[in-house]
């Protein structure tokens, strides 16, 4: 497979604070894959940042929740589990305040990213899909993801095949 240096593609997708609603924003790759052409998209990195640099989360204790998001390559209607052949990426920011309203937990997890695979993540759609979700609001607009990526050439089968189960 030819390959590209690398770049990064960024995204975003705001929490809906009103609690438990899902939330999905579309990345656009069209620019980097097109299977009839035989070019793909390798993601070789995942980056998070929740809420912006000036947020800190807030709440009025005491209670527990989580803001969660996941990358996939299909469009969702909510949150997926692993064992969905679209997600490339998921993790979560775990958060939870005392009696007295002081964050008592802050962690953040992430449950899979192409980091973690031996050669990144292949990917044939012209499309990804952020999505977004959190249990309450915790004054976190939302989630920003850096993808490191780079592109890289297959046959027209190969990208095809690819791309279908990617759909």
């Amino acid at each position: 497979m030819a390959k590209s240096d690398t770049f990064f593609i960024r995204g975003s997708a705001n929490f809906d604070n009103t609690g438990f609603t899902f939330q999905q924003s579309e990345i656009d790759l069209g620019s980097y894959v097109n299977a009839l052409a035989k070019t793909i998209l390798k993601v070789h990195s995942v980056s998070v940042q929740y809420g912006n640099p000036t947020q800190v989360p807030t709440g009025t204790g005491p209670f527990n929740t989580k803001c969660s998001f996941q990358l996939t390559t299909q469009s969702q209607t909510g949150a997926v589990t692993l064992t969905d052949r679209s997600v490339v990426s998921s993790g979560k920011l775990a958060v939870g305040f005392g009696a007295a309203n002081e964050l008592t937990v802050l962690a953040e997890d992430m449950d899979v990213g192409p980091q973690y695979w031996q050669d990144g993540y292949l990917i044939a759609t012209e499309q990804i899909y952020l999505g977004v979700q959190t249990g309450a609001d915790i004054g976190l607009t939302g989630v920003q993801i850096v993808l490191e990526c780079s592109v890289e050439t297959m046959t027209q089968s190969a990208a095809m095949a690819l791309a279908l189960s990617q759909q």
